[in-house]
């Protein structure tokens, strides 16, 4: 399994038509470097779509994902272009729920 130890999203879309290079050239237009076991995440305009760059310590994996219905619960693009998750917000987000509810030990709080 790929180890991830930290989880970056950004909230500016990307052209879901992107590949490796392109990805991996907007991470660090974003967030200056790709750190070694970290996931960066990004959405297209819609957020009917996600692709997760994940940089393993040796090489880059691209995994995409599409809803079929619905969006993922993405923040707008304002002040911040970049934001850190927990792993329970990330596994949140995947499914399509309003990971942002989410807080340390699973805690829901009202927002």
């Amino acid at each position: 399994m790929i180890r991830i130890d930290a989880v970056w999203l950004s909230t500016a879309p990307l052209d879901m038509r992107a590949g490796t290079d392109t990805a991996l050239a907007r991470v660090v237009a974003v967030f200056g470097c790709a750190h070694p076991h970290t996931a960066y995440l990004f959405a297209n305009r819609r957020a009917n779509r996600m692709k997760v760059l994940v940089h393993d310590g040796i090489g880059i994996w691209l995994a995409a994902r599409r809803l079929h219905q619905g969006h993922f619960v993405w923040p707008a693009q304002a002040t911040q272009t970049q934001i850190s998750l927990s792993r329970a917000q990330l596994d949140a987000l995947v499914l399509g729920l309003p990971w942002s509810r989410i807080g340390e030990g699973g805690i829901i709080r009202v927002v």
